[in-house]
């Protein structure tokens, strides 16, 4: 059974949910390669405007192959914050049992991203989630390199403040939660529980983790190099195209060369940025 039909054959188990926020660029390049690949499928896709207010709003009003749902608020609220509420806005309309989270920062190349994942979820009724704890494949080098010294911070911090010395808190040094820019929920199981993802002041979905898996729920974890075979997605990059770091920021000067490389492939097809390296 090839891929179109895979997706056809799941369209009604899942949605996708977007959030969009003043990302004008990457949201049309994100939002083009997804209805490539399921927007004859009849999967439903979702994007939320938080109050954007600019031309990515304008761009999503003209998209009859989504259901956009505008978002307003008159109070101020930290990113990560409108982004969960966001989300449960999404959540509280959908109606299948499954739900894709997906960043505008997040390109899918590969269709069978969605299926393999759903297929996960489907032959384990106790799996709540399936995704990937990094947002960016390293390779195994940079890997084991940021391991060892986030190890090393952690337990020397740990040191410093059981000697009495004055230290940052120790941070985990291992990955634990599900990243949002591609991860699959089963919003029906979410649901069963009056859970969402927005539940504190914590990122999104952190806490519906912690209380699922608290529930008797599994999570299961992509490596980076399985998901990364599918899609690529650029760190922060929805920060970035917002404003939010300065121009001389390494993550803003990474989301240019990103952007660039897509847009010079443009005229020959959408290609991953990661294989224009």
């Amino acid at each position: 059974m090839g891929s179109t039909d895979l997706l056809t054959e799941k369209a009604k188990d899942f949605s996708i949910v977007i959030v969009n926020y003043k990302t004008p660029e990457i949201t049309k390049i994100c939002l083009e390669l997804l209805h490539q690949h399921v927007g004859s499928s009849g999967v439903p896709v979702w994007v939320v405007d938080n109050y954007s207010a600019d031309k990515s709003t304008e761009y999503l009003r003209t998209l009859d192959w989504i259901n956009l749902i505008e978002r307003t608020t008159s109070e101020p609220e930290q990113g990560h914050i409108a982004h969960g509420k966001a989300l449960d806005m999404a959540l509280e309309r959908i109606d299948t049992d499954y739900v894709f989270l997906l960043h505008t920062d997040t390109f899918i190349f590969d269709k069978n991203v969605f299926p393999m994942m759903l297929n996960k979820c489907i032959k384990n009724p106790k799996l709540v989630a399936v995704g990937c704890v990094e947002q960016l494949n390293r390779g195994t080098t940079r890997t084991l390199w940021r391991f060892s010294s986030r190890l090393f911070k952690h337990h020397f911090r740990r040191m410093k403040l059981s000697l009495g010395l004055r230290s940052r808190e120790p941070k985990p040094y291992r990955e634990f939660y599900l990243k949002s820019f591609c991860t699959l929920w089963n919003c029906k199981l979410i649901k069963q529980h009056g859970l969402h993802f927005s539940i504190d002041d914590r990122v999104p979905g952190y806490t519906l983790q912690d209380r699922m898996t608290e529930f008797g729920y599994s999570v299961e974890l992509l490596s980076p190099r399985k998901i990364f075979s599918y899609l690529d997605h650029i760190q922060s990059g929805t920060v970035a195209a917002a404003g939010g770091y300065e121009t001389t920021h390494r993550r803003t000067k990474m989301y240019n060369n990103i952007l660039n490389r897509l847009n010079k492939g443009d005229s020959k097809g959408h290609t991953s940025p990661a294989r224009n390296k």
